[in-house]
């Protein structure tokens, strides 16, 4: 069997610790007889897998008490929707960062629902620098301030947590449990599974607990974090079986040391390769240095018409998906929590070989 490096930004390469455990177990879990996903949800076996997983999530992210873990579906698309809804019942309007695709697609989800508007944004520099501090201006009836910690697409991180007098929302679908994080400066954390946390169809919700008493009076139940806090996150029949990888994926992080080890990793990771695109003038990376991603790294070659023969060889060469969202171009490296090391080494030759042979 071979694995190659697989640079896609989700669904995500997994680590190959996790894939072997539940290769393992798929068949008979835990001498049980039968496959996690054939269990019932409500079962003690399958409650305690769910239980420990967000044990183990609380632990690794520092949730403090009086927040509530959700393990919900529908991705982060669907808590574009969640967050004015659970939050909006009392009255005012939803502020927004712009910084890129995905906190316009929540910004405009904001304003189907509600009225919401844009408290600062990255437009004026294409999209290549976060938004300075004394530029964030949320409505003077905004109910919250939301942001995208890191646009998955464009390869813009956010370098500092906005400062604001009222609860803050954040998408981290591309950057949690990649780097350390003080919840507490938080209203509402979510995140897609899809990238750090494991497969498609978990969407984990880190909401505190005094926010959850502000849901709109006609927001579906399926879509209320109180409904789901109460229920355990178990409204309905979860994606069990992504839930339990996503706890196989925390257990191997802690094996890592937790996030403060996986974030040095990452660290390193990325600086090899900025610094191999940097030291390069065949490729170009666009994000200021100070906004640039951790976990996506898009870059272009100083030549378009070389695009399609680098992604037919670098395929070849075991590294794959690295072809850049059809929005912007270029390529993308994903290189996420599940990435080794090893796989940027591996792109970085295959880039500098490249660039000696087109170049």
């Amino acid at each position: 069997m071979t694995r190659h490096f697989n640079f896609c930004s989700g669904p995500a390469t997994l680590p190959t610790a996790v894939l072997e455990r539940a290769r393992d177990e798929m068949l008979d879990y835990q001498g049980r007889g039968l496959s996690v996903m054939e269990m019932s949800h409500r079962s003690d076996t399958f409650i305690d897998i769910a239980e420990r997983a967000e044990a183990d999530f609380r632990q690794l992210m520092g949730v403090p008490d009086n927040y509530s873990v959700l393990f919900m579906q529908g991705g982060a698309t669907q808590q574009f929707a969640c967050v004015p809804l659970n939050l909006l019942g009392a009255g005012g309007s939803g502020s927004y960062l712009d910084t890129g695709i995905w906190s316009q697609k929540a910004l405009k989800e904001g304003r189907h629902l509600a009225t919401a508007s844009v408290a600062a944004s990255a437009e004026d520099n294409g999209y290549t620098a976060a938004p300075a501090p004394r530029a964030i201006l949320p409505a003077s009836d905004a109910a919250y301030l939301h942001y995208c910690d890191n646009e998955t697409i464009g390869g813009l991180q956010m370098d500092r947590v906005p400062e604001a007098d009222l609860p803050l929302v954040c998408d981290m679908s591309s950057s949690i449990l990649s780097k350390s994080v003080d919840v507490s400066k938080f209203g509402v954390i979510y995140a897609g599974a899809q990238k750090n946390i494991g497969p498609a169809g978990i969407t984990v919700v880190i909401v505190r607990d005094d926010l959850l008493e502000r849901a709109r009076a006609d927001t579906p139940t399926m879509l209320n974090w109180k409904a789901f806090a109460d229920e355990g996150s178990m409204l309905n029949t979860p994606a069990t079986y992504a839930w339990y990888l996503a706890g196989l994926v925390f257990d191997w992080l802690g094996e890592q040391g937790g996030v403060a080890a996986i974030e040095r990793l990452n660290r390193r990771k990325a600086a090899k390769l900025y610094d191999a695109i940097d030291a390069s003038g065949f490729y170009r990376n666009p994000i200021a240095a100070a906004n640039r991603s951790l976990t996506n790294v898009p870059f272009v070659l100083h030549d378009a018409s070389l695009n399609a023969t680098f992604l037919e060889e670098s395929e070849a060469a075991g590294l794959l998906t690295l072809k850049g969202h059809r929005s912007v171009g270029g390529m993308r490296a994903s290189i996420y929590n599940a990435m080794p090391e090893e796989g940027v080494d591996r792109l970085v030759d295959f880039m500098g070989d490249f660039e000696r042979r087109y170049g």
